[in-house]
């Protein structure tokens, strides 16, 4: 049966149930001959049709046109915020269940705005597990569902790809898929700060690890200049959850919604959290490059403590690589190498390009110790490493080290060989690998409102 016969269906139902005749349902606004030819499906109503019918019939205009209870919908969008809290809190295999069985609900109601936000859910993750394949599956099956929607809207999807790309080692492409959004965002006119917050803040990493250092610097600059413009308050969010709960105990759907959605924006913004933590990271890394190592502390310490709060593994083990670098030249290497053993625990998850950086931290500590082979062992698996991710100014700097290591020992045709390599992989920051700097990457001012 096609819809206008479904929707027919329905009315004819409750008006039976109801004890109405056609005359009495039609009137003031519609004839009973209307009500029969819609009864019999023989015409689709319009929405101001529909809306008068279901309130003579004491239903809601939800129901009537899709025959779904309302706070069928409405008690999905509270267990979506309880998901997003549970992620951002907990582990990720446990509000990644949540997800699932969200997301089958949702497809069981055919909510599509709902199935998007358990989809990309589920995307956050699997990145925050590792699984990488399975986030960009998750993020690109969102992406189609809201295909029709304004751009702002599929920002969070385009960023989880981007962020699987970069973490699965696809640098350059993970800058094009950002950068060409906000060129669009921009050049539209859609600059929406919290659209435009996450693609800065996730431009950061792959910026740092092709050698961009400026242009890494600046969407530092850039998403931290809007961060005032988006709210993020956990306890506002808890407040919107526990209002939400009291209006739909009392019948008030409409009320509760309202409270979800705020909610919901709250708990989305919550998950940046990870993304201005990369602010403060960047500012430490550019503070570290300038020498003034302990304001580099600090920023780096703040990232580490917001990022470890949230329990993302990954990326805690990322920034600790960093500020495990600003220890060792301070002269804390025994806290330094402490960092750094943490760190390559993890194994490969957390990323060639960190965990090379690790390898050649320590590389470095041994040496400065008087542990030649040592150092040599770790500067040849970060040289492993990195060539796998395409990192260059990393590659040619750690060619460098192993070339002066070599030579220093005697070895002087293997320490030609490092040195030439690293040859093949020099290359201006920022210039080689991802060309002119983007022309869209500038803030458009917030909206008003």
């Amino acid at each position: 049966m096609d819809e206008q016969g479904l929707i027919g269906g329905r009315v004819h139902r409750l008006r039976i149930e109801r004890g109405l005749t056609q005359r009495q349902l039609a009137e003031p606004a519609y004839t009973p001959a209307y009500i029969s030819t819609l009864e019999s499906g023989r015409v689709r109503p319009s929405e101001a049709a529909l809306r008068f019918l279901a309130e003579r019939l004491g239903t809601s205009y939800e129901e009537l046109a899709t025959g779904r209870p309302p706070h069928l919908a409405t008690e999905l969008r509270l267990a979506l915020t309880d998901a997003q809290r549970a992620l951002a809190t907990g582990a990720a295999d446990e509000a990644a269940a949540r997800y699932r069985r969200l997301l089958a609900d949702a497809e069981l109601l055919d909510l599509t705005p709902e199935r998007a936000e358990a989809l990309l859910g589920l995307g956050d993750c699997a990145l925050e597990s590792g699984e990488l394949a399975c986030a960009t599956a998750h993020f690109e099956a969102a992406e189609r569902l809201l295909a029709d929607e304004p751009l702002p809207r599929r920002a969070r999807p385009i960023r989880g790809r981007a962020v699987a790309h970069l973490l699965a080692g696809e640098l350059r492409y993970a800058c094009y898929l950002l950068e060409s959004t906000i060129d669009e965002l921009n050049a539209g006119g859609l600059g929406d700060p919290e659209a435009l917050v996450l693609l800065y803040a996730a431009a950061i990493g792959p910026y740092i690890d092709m050698g961009a250092h400026a242009r890494a610097a600046r969407a530092a600059e850039l998403a931290l200049a809007l961060a005032p413009h988006v709210q993020d308050p956990a306890l506002v969010a808890g407040m919107h959850r526990q209002v939400a709960r009291t209006f739909l105990a009392e019948g008030r759907v409409a009320d509760a919604d309202a409270s979800l959605a705020k909610a919901q924006t709250v708990y989305r913004q919550l998950r940046m959290r990870t993304d201005l933590a990369h602010c403060h990271w960047m500012r430490g890394y550019v503070q570290a490059q300038n020498g003034e190592l302990n304001a580099a502390e600090v920023e780096l310490r703040t990232a580490r403590e917001m990022l470890s709060a949230k329990r993302a593994a990954l990326y805690t083990a990322q920034v600790e690589v960093e500020l495990a670098d600003v220890l060792r030249r301070l002269g804390r290497h025994d806290e330094a190498a402490g960092l750094l053993s943490a760190v390559l625990e993890l194994g490969d998850s957390h990323g060639a390009v960190h965990a090379g950086g690790a390898h050649r931290l320590l590389g470095l500590i041994a040496e400065e110790r008087g542990e030649v082979e040592s150092a040599e062992e770790h500067y040849v698996q970060a040289l492993a490493l990195l060539e796998r991710s395409g990192a260059t100014g990393d590659l040619a700097d750690l060619c460098r080290l192993l070339g002066d290591l070599l030579r220093r020992t005697g070895r002087i045709e293997a320490a030609l060989d490092a040195y030439r390599t690293g040859l093949g992989h020099r290359a201006s920051p920022g210039t080689t690998t991802l060309g002119p700097a983007p022309k869209g990457l500038t803030a458009a001012p917030p909206r008003a409102g």
